[in-house]
Formats: C-alpha cells, structure tokens, sequence
C-alpha cells in the first residue's frame, strides 16, 4: 500500500507535542485514510475506510480514548 501513497501530502495533528511520536495523515486519497508513524516515513502506511477514520477522531475528541489507557 505505501507505493500507492508515495505522492501523498503528508500532515501531523497541530496539537503533535513535537517530540516525534507522531501520526501522520494524508488527505485528499479517494476512498481511503492513509496513516503513518511520523519516525518512519518509509515504512508501513494503514488504509482506513473515511467512515472508521472519522469515528476514531470524533471518538478521541470526545475522550473516549484517554492518555495512557
């Protein structure tokens, strides 16, 4: 999946502590949501369905997800 994303603009989260355990997003990907570790560029990127993605954030905003659990 990585070479599918290899032109992909690739973001962090403005709230990222800048310490570089990061996820990273690109938008703009027909039918999918890529993610990857922000240490390795290079390396394995997830596929998520936009429907599962956007749950997960609306899912972290609303704090059902939280630090150190």
């Amino acid at each position: 999946m990585r070479d599918r994303f290899h032109q992909a603009v690739w973001r962090k989260s403005t709230y990222s502590n800048g310490d570089g355990d990061c996820l990273e997003v690109a938008d703009g990907v027909a039918g999918v949501v890529p993610v990857r570790d922000s240490k390795d560029p290079h390396g394995p990127v997830l596929g998520f369905a936009p429907e599962a993605w956007w749950s997960f954030v609306a899912g972290v905003q609303a704090g059902d997800f939280p630090a150190g659990s």
